[in-house]
């Protein structure tokens, strides 16, 4: 045996502290768990602490040395205050006076200081807009609308800051949005005081009726003597309590403002994933971003509150769990962000600087990275071109060093190639059918408490597939002449040009997001080019340790990223409705996150030895955790924390027919589930087994003879429950419509003349019969114009005036049959201020529903009449 073999051999033997590690050219199974942990310990050492960090919050003690700054126990304060007023309705006393007084105290109790002074100016405003497909109507609804200038100014280029201080009827609101006026108000008060001047007056919004949908700020935007003025915007909303606000819309096509972020924000915290979601209706939720956007044509930053779902809209929103740190966290980011937008000399001509839409996204909360849309383009074409040129090379220097040609070389890499995408189809089925079975088998949601279970359940059932295809194939073809290191090496460098691919074509499609994907590549890239600087890439294992190292800060990244996005979406689940399957939703948001964050990392599971009995113990969790869901670890929902809601309206339905005699007339508890486990309160609910589908209705009555006035239960109205039960008390003030004349136009055509009295929120459905079609009306005109399909859905709520709305509708029959009848009117009346209005049975219904449950009563009537 020659001299120079010996030393092959001996170089190629491992030394004492690689055989702890390495045995037959593979790493021993043994180190697999640690392997795993070291990843675990990554994501909840460093991504969930960032996820949720927030700053000291400053207390009044601390304003002598923090002068010039946000207080958050200032912000508390008014918080408390607002929300000890209970529920603020649009339309209530509460919110009409009570509201209304407690700001206007608070902005009149700031005085004008030395730099800056200090305007306020109530609205009381009607009109109406169309909003998705309704009429959305609204009278003497009211804002408190405060301007702070500087001394002197003759500006006409202001900032427009808005919040709500509206509630739901279902609880305080603090969260949604008190917290935001909270802060808005300390803001003010900070720059009153302040003895630098702005540049620019910069006008607070503080917006009564924004839950009705968004009338207030329509109210603004199309008729306040400011809103002309106002030239770009930041939006303040909530769904949740506390945690940091998100940054999920910009502009749009107004880059400069993300310019003025990046400069002015001390926490971070910014998406654009977050807003190509929002804007796709991903998001069962709107803001008044849109209509500042769409009617007054202003752009602006929309932030909002997403942590802690689960009492979104529930009477758990309250202000005793919301966290002082919150609140300086977006007071410090308002004040600095308004300051610096207030300044800006982009904001004296805004219009000059719209170039187009922007990426942006924050690391760890530490800082912003920013760029516009064609940097973002030649950034992921320069990144994913580089990726496959490298890899390329990667495969020559392959074929160099182990002495095989590189059309064979080449060859294996089809091979692989296949199966890495076979190992991505098979890992994206496996959840899916999970996520089925679990509905099938009525388990849903069983991670909505303890959502480590969809580590468990989903994350492991990817995991399992993406790995156990290669290592198949591995198993097969493992007498191949290259080792295995090497052939683990080619699989992933098929993923990464896999994932350039993807990058290229989505790139083309004006994805935005897919800047996730750019960043994988560009760092497994890096890392392969380390490996291929030191000839790491030829050893059989070595070359793991530059590949782990490169891929930990994009781990790091993603995972906090994904923890923020489950965060937001987990407790939406609890209010997406019954006809949507959470779990599968759940699974396929976790073969994304696991396909984005692991993608590079399951692959070296094929150097240990007994990687297959590895992958399949990724199944012994899976099925642990699916004994879990089975457990009362497994119920979805606990009191007042992770409640189960339920709208229940407690309706009279009366309906007429042509000779307006009552040909129908019932009462009863109508349920509005708000996810797919209605059945869990089946055995609890008084009469609940003896609850009827509504959709049967739908055929024949008009809106299917229910009082809907929220758009969003529309979609659901066919799956909702009908409980006979006994009259509800109503209001005198039942919605009634007076016929004021009724003229004929001509020998086809007729008039009506009609006004509507009744509740503060009403909805009014309009159903033209017999061949009647509607040629025009005194309501907002897009229905007609973009020929909406009838019945025409027209929503109305007042504020502090109930006087009738007065209408006319004219209707064209082309038969000239005008005798018979033309139109069908269905009004519907919800009582917002119900709490003397349930009455016993209702009361006794009501209490039966479980402790885990939340259900928010609702006095309602309809009544149909023809015409």
């Amino acid at each position: 045996m020659s001299s120079e073999t010996e030393e092959k051999r001996a170089k190629a033997q491992p030394n004492g502290c690689e055989r702890a590690f390495i045995q037959h050219n593979k790493i021993k199974w043994f180190w697999a768990p640690a392997f795993f942990g070291f990843w675990l310990l990554l994501y909840v050492t460093i991504s969930i602490p960032a996820c949720h960090r927030l700053p000291r919050p400053l207390t009044i003690q601390d304003e002598a040395k923090h002068p010039d700054q946000f207080i958050a126990e200032r912000a508390e304060n008014n918080l408390r205050d607002l929300v000890s007023l209970g529920p603020r309705v649009v339309g209530s006393r509460t919110n009409e006076m009570a509201a209304l007084k407690l700001l206007s105290e608070k902005t009149h109790k700031i005085k004008s200081g030395t730099a800056n002074e200090i305007e306020v100016d109530v609205q009381v405003a009607s009109g109406s807009y169309v909003h998705w497909s309704m009429v959305n109507m609204y009278q003497s609804i009211q804002n408190i609308v405060v301007k702070v200038s500087p001394r002197g100014t003759n500006s006409t280029t202001w900032l427009l800051v808005n919040s709500h201080y509206d509630s739901v009827p279902a609880g305080p609101g603090a969260g949604d949005d008190a917290s935001m006026v909270a802060t808005m108000m300390e803001v003010l008060r900070v720059l009153v005081n302040s003895e630098k001047p702005l540049k620019n007056p910069v006008v607070f919004l503080f917006n009564g009726a924004e839950e009705n949908p968004l009338q207030a700020s329509h109210a603004f935007i199309t008729q306040h003597k400011w809103a002309k003025y106002c030239k770009a915007l930041i939006n303040l909303d909530s769904c949740g309590n506390g945690g940091r606000e998100i940054l999920f819309q910009s502009g749009p096509n107004h880059p400069w403002l993300m310019k003025n972020y990046r400069r002015a924000i001390k926490h971070p915290y910014a998406s654009t994933m977050g807003e190509e979601m929002f804007q796709n209706n991903m998001i069962p939720s709107d803001t008044d971003f849109r209509i500042f956007r769409d009617h007054g044509a202003v752009p602006g930053l929309d932030m909002a509150y997403t942590y802690n779902g689960y009492v979104y809209h529930t009477r758990h929103d309250k202000a005793e769990i919301f966290p002082r740190g919150s609140l300086q966290h977006t007071g410090d980011n308002l004040l600095a962000l308004v300051r610096e937008i207030a300044n800006s000399p982009e904001l004296e001509d805004s219009s000059k600087y719209a170039e187009g839409h922007t990426i942006y996204f924050d690391v760890m909360g530490w800082f912003l990275v920013f760029y516009t849309e064609t940097e973002g383009v030649i950034f992921n074409v320069i990144v994913s071109l580089t990726a496959i040129g490298i890899c390329g090379f990667a495969f020559k220097l392959m074929s160099v060093s182990s002495g095989i040609k590189l059309e064979k070389i080449l060859k294996r890499v089809l091979h692989t190639f296949f199966v890495n995408l076979l190992s991505v189809l098979v890992s994206a089925i496996l959840p899916v059918l999970l996520g089925l079975f679990m509905d099938a088998v009525h388990l849903p949601m069983s991670w909505f408490s303890n959502s480590w279970l969809i580590l468990g359940l989903y994350f492991t059932t990817f995991f399992f597939g993406f790995a156990i295809v290669p290592a198949m194939y591995f198993h097969w073809t493992k007498f191949d002449k290259l080792p295995i290191g090497q052939r683990v090496q080619i699989l992933l460098h098929s993923h990464c040009l896999l994932l350039a691919i993807l990058t290229l074509i989505l790139t083309i499609c004006g994805v935005r997001s897919v800047f996730v994907l750019t960043l994988s590549c560009l760092f497994y890239t890096v890392g392969l080019i380390i490996n291929i600087a030191t000839k790491l890439h030829s050893k059989d294992v070595a070359w793991v340790i530059p590949h782990i190292v490169c891929l930990i800060p994009p781990f790091v990244f993603f995972a906090y990223f994904s923890h923020g996005f489950f965060t937001t979406f987990i407790p939406m689940f609890g209010r997406f409705g019954e006809n949507l399957n959470p779990d599968l939703a759940v699974a396929i948001f976790s073969v994304a996150v696991g396909f984005l964050c692991c993608g590079f990392i399951l692959p070296v599971l094929q150097l240990f030895n007994k990687s297959k009995t590895i992958i399949c113990g990724l199944l012994g969790i899976t099925l642990i955790c699916f004994i879990i869901a089975l457990t009362p670890a497994g119920f979805p929902y606990r009191p007042e924390t992770n409640v189960q809601r339920f709208a229940v309206l407690h309706a009279k339905r009366t309906f007429h027919d042509a000779d307006n005699k009552i040909r129908r007339q019932e009462s009863g508890y109508f349920i509005m589930p708000q996810d797919r486990r209605t059945y869990t309160v089946k055995n609890d609910v008084i009469n609940m087994t003896l609850a009827q589908r509504i959709g049967d209705d739908c055929e024949k009555e008009i809106n299917c003879g229910l009082p809907l006035y929220n758009q969003r239960w529309h979609k659901t109205r066919k799956n909702s429950l009908w409980i006979p039960a006994s009259e509800p008390v109503l209001g005198d003030d039942l919605p009634t419509v007076k016929v004021i004349s009724k003229k004929e136009l001509s020998a086809t055509k007729i008039r009506y003349d009609m006004s509507l009295t009744g509740p503060n929120h009403m909805a009014v459905f309009v159903q033209p019969l017999n061949g009647a079609f509607i040629t025009n009306w005194s309501f907002h005109q897009a229905p007609l114009r973009l020929r909406f399909d009838p019945p025409y859905f027209v929503y109305f709520s007042w504020g502090v005036n109930g006087d009738p709305l007065k209408f006319w509708i004219e209707l064209e029959k082309p038969n000239g049959n005008l005798n018979s009848s033309s139109l069908e009117l269905g009004l519907g009346g919800h009582w917002t201020h119900h709490k003397d209005m349930l009455t016993p049975d209702f009361k006794k219904f009501l209490d039966s529903f479980p402790k885990y449950t939340d259900a928010t009563p609702w006095p309602a009537s309809f009544e149909s009449w023809i015409y």
